[in-house]
């Protein structure tokens, strides 16, 4: 998806705020028509200026990230400025986001309007996502929120309860879903006239204390006793998604050997796989205060290692 805000003001997606404006600034500088006499600076101007106006409010900007270039009919953003002639672009951005100038706002005065205003229609903007000439901007129909969910619910799946203006409901949290995927619930955004928008929800993972997963895998750490590790034996682990298994540990095993349980990871929404599980060996130690004394002396004198400290 273009993003051809960012190709405006010459900076990249993951850019900052500062570094937004900085570019913004040095850009506007160059163009201003109190110093740039060109005549096709006053439009690459306010093409710089409108940019600014999406890129440097939270909102606007997290709205552009999602749908990009949609926005403006699937045209790049300077071809999409061309086509609207004496139109404000400041006055037509504030028809598709809605609401007003951004806080970054001009420092350079009025210059960073355009010519005169020709309303808030969408001129040229026929064809593209979001309807045409004077329908309202999907976006101002859809609601967006966050949520979080806990971490066995975001590999289990489940339901998770939304509560918003004044409707209560559950919605379907897929297994396998990650930080940052945003699901669709039809017909509960805003209404609209006739037409009622969807409710987007950014969803979020806390995390676990447990596990850690990366990608389809997770990964646990599980105590193995000391006799254990040493003459091999049976652990029975509990895992998050199916039922306990029993993991065959082999003699002489190291504190922090990694062992794969395959398919006993996380399902995979696309292909339907299950990733991998794998168990990191914490070898536990007894409390020598609770060993037998003659044992004790026995370990003393036949464990390799150095010279004990009573020497």
């Amino acid at each position: 998806m273009a993003k051809s805000l960012y190709e405006t003001l010459g900076v990249g997606e993951r850019s900052s705020a500062d570094e937004i404006k900085k570019a913004y600034r040095k850009l506007a500088r160059k163009y201003h028509p109190d110093v740039n006499k060109d005549e096709s600076a006053i439009e690459k101007f306010k093409e710089i200026n409108a940019a600014y106006e999406v890129l440097s409010d939270k909102k606007k900007k997290d709205e552009y990230d999602m749908y990009g270039d949609q926005m403006f009919g699937g045209q790049n953003f300077h071809d999409f400025a061309q086509q609207q002639g004496n139109v404000d672009l400041d006055d037509l951005l504030k028809s598709i986001f809605g609401g007003g100038s951004s806080g970054g706002g001009s420092p350079f005065g009025s210059h960073a309007r355009g010519g005169s205003s020709a309303g808030s229609g969408f001129g040229g903007f026929g064809g593209s996502a979001f309807g045409g000439a004077g329908q309202q901007p999907a976006q101002d129909i859809d609601n967006k929120i966050s949520i979080t969910v806990p971490f066995y619910v975001s590999i289990k799946g489940g339901k998770h309860n939304i509560s918003i203006s004044n409707d209560s409901f559950d919605i379907k949290v897929p297994a396998g879903i990650n930080s940052g995927e945003t699901l669709r619930v039809r017909g509960k955004g805003n209404t609209v006239g006739n037409h009622r928008g969807d409710l987007l929800i950014k969803v979020e993972v806390s995390d676990s204390d447990e596990y850690t997963r990366k990608g389809d895998d997770l990964h646990l750490s599980m105590d193995v006793p000391l006799k254990t590790a040493l003459f091999g034996g049976k652990i029975k682990v509990e895992t998050l998604i199916h039922e306990s298994i029993t993991l065959k540990v082999p003699q002489n095993t190291k504190n922090g050997q990694k062992f794969r349980v395959k398919g006993r990871g996380v399902p995979n929404r696309k292909t339907k796989i299950s990733g991998n599980l794998y168990l990191i060996a914490d070898i536990v130690l007894p409390k020598v205060d609770e060993l037998d004394e003659a044992f004790i002396e026995t370990l003393k004198a036949n464990l390799p290692g150095g010279e004990p400290l009573d020497a």
